[in-house]
């Protein structure tokens, strides 16, 4: 699964993070992130 544009909370800004954490725009791991998006996709997983 490819990267989602979520917000970095370390730098302020939006990026392209994947599950991981890892940012596409940076080349490196963050860890303080929001993945709200890929908390919901993991919810409706779980619904089925």
């Amino acid at each position: 699964m490819g990267p989602k544009w979520c917000m970095n909370y370390e730098s302020g800004e939006y990026e392209w993070i994947d599950e991981d954490g890892y940012s596409w725009d940076q080349g490196e791991y963050v860890y303080n992130w929001d993945d709200s998006e890929y908390q919901r996709e993991r919810d409706e997983d779980d619904d089925w």
